[in-house]
């Protein structure tokens, strides 16, 4: 039996390996340069570099126990604003590009501006963590974490009422880290029955 030497790839194969080398080297360069841009994004720094946030809503936040407290965690504007999971954190980041319009076109750059939109940006702000059954709250805060009795009587029985009616944490929990709005009437934000929910679909909440 004759030995046959091997036949050598051809110049078409040598070629489409080269550029699936070269694309997959740049796709690894795009995929990091991309996360690495995003993450840069989903910082403290680089929420409160725009003056309307650091001198509105970054001001009341340093003044609530999610900027101080006895335990030192800190939940900053990320953990509460921008979800963990990459789909949803992506998904976030394509609608909060439409910020940036605002913020170019000055719509909040004063105190006197800002106010006037809170009760709207509240709003939709409540409406997003109700359809999300508080998501961002439960990456610290669960219902199944809980140890009832070392809580004040007054929050363990609130929070095993909350429990049980299927309710999220922003139905008692508005105002936790800033101002409320002075159009807020608590007399119509009752627990599971809110008509600050603007944006609300109700197909999406929990059951």
């Amino acid at each position: 039996m004759s030995d046959h030497a091997s036949p050598k790839p051809s110049r078409a194969r040598k070629a489409t390996l080269v550029i699936l080398l070269v694309g997959v080297a740049i796709g690894i360069v795009f995929w990091g340069g991309f996360n690495t841009a995003m993450e840069a994004t989903n910082q403290e720094a680089f929420c409160i570099s725009c003056h309307e946030m650091r001198v509105n809503v970054y001001e009341e936040y340093t003044d609530t126990i999610h900027y101080t407290n006895r335990t030192g965690v800190r939940a900053t504007c990320p953990d509460c604003h921008v979800p963990k999971d990459w789909v949803h954190k992506f998904v976030r980041k394509i609608r909060a590009s439409k910020e940036l319009y605002h913020h170019f076109m000055g719509d909040v750059d004063t105190p006197e501006k800002f106010e006037a939109e809170r009760f709207r940006l509240a709003q939709n702000v409540w409406s997003e963590m109700k359809r999300t059954d508080s998501r961002e709250c439960r990456n610290c805060h669960e219902f199944d974490s809980m140890d009832y009795t070392k809580q004040e009587s007054r929050s363990s029985q609130g929070h095993q009422n909350a429990e049980e009616a299927g309710l999220t944490c922003i139905d008692c929990h508005k105002g936790i880290a800033h101002s409320l709005p002075m159009q807020y009437d608590p007399e119509q934000d009752a627990p599971g029955k809110s008509v600050f929910y603007t944006r609300l679909d109700p197909a999406s909440t929990r059951k």
